[in-house]
Parts: structure tokens; sequence; C-alpha cells
């Protein structure tokens, strides 16, 4: 039987909901153990909900010395050593901000293959597949080191329930902190904004937005779906929004279930950083734009008279 870890990503909520689509792709391996990582002392509490999806081992990793919380490097090094001592062969994690950086600084320490951003995994045949050039080939990668890494795009995998009993094991990794990097402070850009890269439905505005006040419009219908407001890079770089909302190539890569496109063109720059969205809907005035090819919906009609409606009506559904 083979032992696979995955690095769950928490919030005050809880478990962040884009974890039990990872833990959903390492069931596919079938004849193994799920042992998942909880680094911020919650692990008894994250038990009930990390089971639902079929983990059997919840992991409450902490370090003999030194605090956690403040140092990635500590994570990394506590994190590597519960890979050896509970004989992981692959550890699975979200392409987040924060997966990303501890995810590679544990390959680095257990010096072994890692693979980002990807957008499938088979252990078995220890293989992961990624998007590459703009999305227009997918590449599958053969990793030929034991354990291996890889970071999964949020929500790329959808999340199928297992239910079943685990056992909370306590961990302390016999590290000290010698990190010279020290995080004192993270700050939310708003408090209770859904992270466009974990959000399960985003609503993103063109350059036909025309100004940043416009955005009011499209966070207004976001509230009442529970979703994140993404841009494109042309309302950007116009200074409609900032960087921090950009989807697409030079921005952020993004799979939600709904995706709905508000005076998008439908470049393939943009389409390279959406194109896993499992349903895609435009609205745009130009019957001949090519996101409508792209589309599994379309509307056309302007943005500032379709958007205002489908408020109204959603707010009268709940």
């Amino acid at each position: 039987m083979s032992n696979i870890g995955i690095l769950i990503e928490t919030s005050e909520d809880g478990v962040k909901e884009a974890n039990f689509g990872v833990i959903t792709a390492a069931q596919g391996a079938g004849g193994i153990e799920i042992y998942a990582f909880v680094l911020d002392g919650s692990a008894i509490e994250c038990k009930e909900a990390l089971q639902t999806y079929g983990v059997q081992k919840v992991v409450a990793l902490a370090a003999d010395s030194g605090d956690m919380s403040s140092s990635p490097d500590l994570k990394a090094a506590a994190l590597a050593e519960a890979i050896t001592h509970f004989e992981i062969t692959a550890f699975l994690g979200l392409s987040s901000a924060i997966g990303r950086d501890l995810l590679a600084r544990v390959a680095a320490l257990v010096d072994v293959a890692l693979v980002q951003d990807c957008v499938g995994v088979d252990l078995a045949a220890q293989t992961v597949t990624k998007s590459h050039f703009s999305g227009k080939t997918v590449a599958t990668v053969k990793l030929n080191t034991t354990p291996f890494i890889c970071g999964l795009r949020a929500n790329v995998i959808e999340a199928q329930s297992a239910p079943g009993d685990a056992e909370v094991i306590e961990y302390r990794a016999a590290v000290a902190d010698g990190s010279r990097l020290v995080v004192k402070e993270v700050k939310q850009s708003q408090s209770g904004v859904v992270d466009l890269t974990e959000a399960n439905v985003i609503i993103t505005g063109g350059r036909p937005i025309a100004s940043a006040e416009n955005y009011k419009m499209l966070q207004e219908c976001a509230d009442i779906l529970g979703a994140a407001v993404g841009a494109s890079r042309a309302a950007v770089d116009a200074g409609f929004a900032p960087h921090s909302m950009q989807v697409g190539q030079t921005g952020k890569t993004v799979s939600p279930k709904l995706y709905i496109g508000c005076g998008l063109s439908g470049s393939v720059q943009h389409f390279a950083g959406m194109k896993t969205s499992k349903i895609i809907v435009a609205i745009n005035t130009d019957k001949d734009a090519p996101i409508f090819g792209k589309s599994d919906y379309g509307i056309i009609g302007d943005l500032f008279e379709v958007v205002p409606v489908l408020s109204e009506v959603l707010k009268e559904q709940q």
C-alpha cells in the first residue's frame, strides 16, 4: 500500500474547499492510504471535513522549536521530515500562492521532482498533465523520483465524497528554525473576498467596463453568487482594476465551475488563463467576438444592461 500525502490549506472558515479536489485526485490511485498534513494546529477541527473525502490519517504537524506560522522554511523542514517518517510516495497540494512557495521549498529539501499548476495526475503511472503554449497543448510528464511532488490547479478536479473514519496523529518534527526570513504580518486585500484562484464562480470584466467605479456592478452580482471578480489585461492596463484581479496568461490561472465574461473579446492570452472552467458564459455586444466560439452559453447584449438584470433575477431566486 502506498502512502499519499496532501498539504492542507485552511482559512478562518476551516479547510479550504479546493483541497477536496486534490484529495479526490489521490483517491484515483487505489490501494493507497491518504495522509492529510495540517500545519496550523487545527487538525482535530479539520478531521470531519477531511474524512468525508477519504482521508485516513490527519497529521497534526508541529516543529520541536520555532514558530511555524511565521517561518516558511520551518514549515518546509517539518514537512520534509514528515514525508520521510511516514514513507510518503507522492505529495500533493494546491498550486496556490501558499502551495507554490511551500511545495517548492519541500522539493528542494527532499531533492525530488516537482511539477506545479497541473491539471491532472495519475499516481499509479507517476505522471502528471499540465497545459502549455497558452493552452494549445497538454503535456504528460513522467516523474522518476520517489516521492514526487505535484501542485494541482484549484478546482480543476471535481471533488467526490468518499466517507470514512480518519485518525488524528500528532507529529513533532525534530527540526529547528534556521531561517533568515520571518513573516511579520499577512495583509488581506479585502475581508471576505473570494480568492480568484480558488473561486467556484468568477465574473470578469473587460475593457468595455470603462472605469474602476463600474466594477461595483460586477461585485454586486458576485456577492449574490458567492463569486470572485476578475479583470482582463486590457482592463488592468487601462487602470480600471489592479493586477491582482487579472485573469489570463500574464495574470492568474483559474478553473471555476462557472466563468462569466463581461465584455471580453476572447483573446488567446485571456483564454489560456480560464479555459479549464467547467461552464463559460459570455456577454458581448459583438456577435462575432471570438469569445462566443469558446463559450457554452452566449448573451449578445450590453453588459451594463445584462448584468443588472442578472443580479435582480438572482436576488429573486434567493
